[in-house]
């Protein structure tokens, strides 16, 4: 079960998470015409009235974005301004995710984004590993990751996650742990929720963005935290075949964080990590706030009271 925080944002200001209701004829629930963002927060280990918001900007800035691919519009500083009051209502003492959505709030049966009214909710639940830090098992999906000529994949479009959902229950109902999706043309793409990286002779390399995937905002600190640690990164595409032979397969993601591959399909892939462990450990270290050469990508939110 799922341990939502006690407030949400909802209409616009806090209110109790059991208040923060939707009419069954809302038009996004039957058309997939919303946005969402994910966000990890949390407190601080060395001062717990602090709460700690990883790359804030980034995801106010991709969940704006998002919004005008509705032809609506949702600025940052709204954004922004709606998770701290969120974050005082709420007052989390352990890590949370919050999930900020923008979506098509009329109650109309026709799939449209012109003349229709939008709005914008955020609800957080307690979150430690989404995935086992240990390692997860994947298999190639049989889905095929959507075309950004299809639909828009710069944006996090809830409709586009029924591909992920697809492949996700196939994946564990046939043992494993997780999806790879591989794009119309035959290459990785991502995973179900994931972005994707590879090492192979001490090169890291992951599916660039004409390759269909996300624009992660975990993958564009991965590989910009790459270059100050002098770690050669390539962003090209990825061929099936790679994952087998890679020296080291690892995920991204905001709740995945950094995770790695054991398996692909029936092939065992090598424990020894060094450029994914060395990635890792200096990613957690900013998140925490203990990293001051990023201590620009953290933002500090301080509770009242």
């Amino acid at each position: 079960m799922h341990q939502f925080l006690p407030y949400a944002w909802f209409g616009g200001k806090c209110v109790p998470f059991a208040e923060a209701t939707l009419s069954v004829a809302t038009h996004a629930l039957h058309y997939g015409t919303g946005a969402f963002g994910g966000m990890r927060a949390l407190p601080n280990p060395a001062d717990s009235n602090e709460i700690l918001l990883f790359r804030a900007d980034r995801h106010a800035r991709r969940l704006s974005q998002s919004a005008r691919l509705l032809l609506t519009e949702l600025s940052e500083d709204t954004i922004h301004s709606a998770i701290h009051q969120f974050l005082q209502a709420n007052k989390p003492t352990c890590p949370v995710y919050l999930r900020p959505f923008v979506y098509t709030s009329d109650l109309g049966i026709a799939p449209r984004l012109h003349n229709i009214e939008t709005d914008f909710l955020i609800y957080g639940l307690e979150l430690g590993d989404y995935l086992s830090p240990e390692g997860v098992s994947c298999r190639i999906s049989s889905w095929t990751r959507q075309e950004d000529r299809s639909l828009p994949l710069r944006g996090k479009i809830s409709g586009a996650y029924i591909t992920s959902s697809l492949a996700k229950t196939e994946a564990v109902k046939s043992g494993f742990d997780e999806a790879l999706l591989l794009n119309s043309r035959g290459k990785v793409s991502e995973a179900s929720g994931m972005n994707l990286f590879i090492v192979r002779d001490g090169v890291l390399i992951t599916p660039g963005v004409d390759q269909d995937i996300l624009e992660g905002i975990t993958r564009a600190s991965v590989l910009e935290l790459a270059k100050t640690m002098d770690i050669p990164t390539l962003e090209r595409p990825v061929d099936k075949s790679e994952l087998f032979i890679a020296d080291e397969v690892f995920l991204s993601g905001t709740a995945a964080k950094v995770t790695p591959v054991r398996r692909v399909e029936n092939t065992d892939l090598s424990a020894s990590r060094p450029v994914m462990d060395a990635i890792r450990d200096r990613l957690t270290a900013i998140t925490e706030g203990r990293d001051p050469a990023f201590d620009h990508w953290v933002t500090r939110v301080r509770l009242n009271g």
